[in-house]
């Protein structure tokens, strides 16, 4: 039985002993970089994935990520268990090319099993405020890890003309 059985198994989440939250991270929150440590610790476990976008470098020194409005599954809210539950209401997501100039963008599928504690520190430190003025929103996309499809959180922005592509879909340590 794999963690998801074990949520879903269970009618009411609030009362299982933990609820599963995928985020799939691009830049300073993958293993190696500067914010990993501080707010990736916790994480049950973390797996090389990719999703489809494009990745543009920021001259601020950190990525930001576009990606197709049509494969957005849902937009994040301030309540992090009930976007929880939201990504288990998913199921498996189509993970198809979208029409378009987009690439496969390489990151990692990190899983926390208490988002009330680790979902809003990261939601700071990308500068998501659900409702009012954000850096990045954070919003439900597909998320290929291995060979399964899986609902995951990102935090993207809309199309950046000041900032520069990464044509190979990795951000790397500047």
């Amino acid at each position: 039985m794999n963690i998801g059985d074990t949520a879903k198994l269970n009618t009411n989440p609030e009362d299982s002993p933990e609820t599963i939250l995928r985020l799939f991270v691009y830049g300073t929150l993958k293993r190696g970089y500067w914010n990993h440590q501080r707010f990736c610790a916790q994480a049950r476990s973390i797996e090389p994935a990719v999703v489809w976008g494009r990745l543009y470098h920021l001259h601020a020194g950190f990525p930001a990520l576009e990606v197709p409005e049509g494969l957005i599954l849902s937009q994040g809210t301030a309540d992090p268990l009930a976007d929880a539950r939201r990504q288990e209401d998913i199921g498996t997501p189509r993970f198809g090319r979208p029409t378009g100039d987009w690439d496969l963008i390489h990151g990692e599928l990190v899983t926390f099993t208490d988002p009330q504690r680790d979902l809003p520190p990261i939601d700071r430190l990308e500068g998501f405020r659900p409702g009012g003025q954000s850096m990045y929103q954070r919003v439900m996309v597909a998320v290929l890890c291995g060979r399964t499809s899986t609902p995951a959180w990102t935090y993207w922005m809309p199309c950046l003309d000041y900032a520069e592509r990464v044509a190979s879909g990795e951000w790397l340590r500047p």
